[in-house]
């Protein structure tokens, strides 16, 4: 899975669907090949590039919480070069959570507000994320731009600051 949120949800189809006689199985075996694109791109993927540039990695919830996947991303984007910057709270919600920045809006401003603030005090070119809500909710607000990891590891020139919107 690319995304993150659709990962941790398919990750738990045998679990949504153990009642079910008809689709059990067929879930749990979904479930249990279900990967995200972190836990199968080889380090050889990470193309070295000398000064990539710097990038905050915004970790979302679905990945360090629900997949209990952490830090892996960031071993990735160390190896393709890029400076990764300190962002406090890490563990933190962005405020997209799903339909949750629909209908909490409120709420879902003021945590990406803080979220961008810690992101943004590194001084990174870019900002990397793991799943396309986090994605789109953090660009939102932001002149940073805001990238898939992936996108970043398939730059041509290995530079964050090269990153288009």
């Amino acid at each position: 899975m690319t995304a993150s949120g659709c990962g941790s949800f398919v990750k738990e189809y045998g679990h949504h669907l153990d009642a079910d006689p008809a689709y059990r199985v067929k879930a749990q075996r979904i479930a249990a090949m279900t990967k995200d694109l972190s836990e199968v791109m080889p380090d050889s993927a990470a193309r070295r590039s000398a000064g990539a540039g710097r990038v905050a990695f915004q970790s979302p919830c679905s990945l360090q919480h629900g997949q209990q996947l952490r830090g892996r991303v960031e071993e990735l984007l160390q190896r393709a070069g890029y400076e990764l910057t300190s962002v406090a709270e890490p563990h933190l919600c962005c405020g997209s959570a799903g339909t949750y920045s629909i209908l909490q809006p409120e709420l879902s401003g003021r945590l990406r507000e803080r979220k961008l603030s810690a992101l943004a005090a590194g001084g990174p070119a870019a900002i990397a994320t793991a799943n396309i809500g986090c994605l789109a909710h953090l660009q939102a607000a932001t002149r940073t731009p805001v990238r898939h990891w992936v996108q970043l590891l398939d730059e041509p020139s290995g530079s964050a600051e090269n990153s288009a919107p």
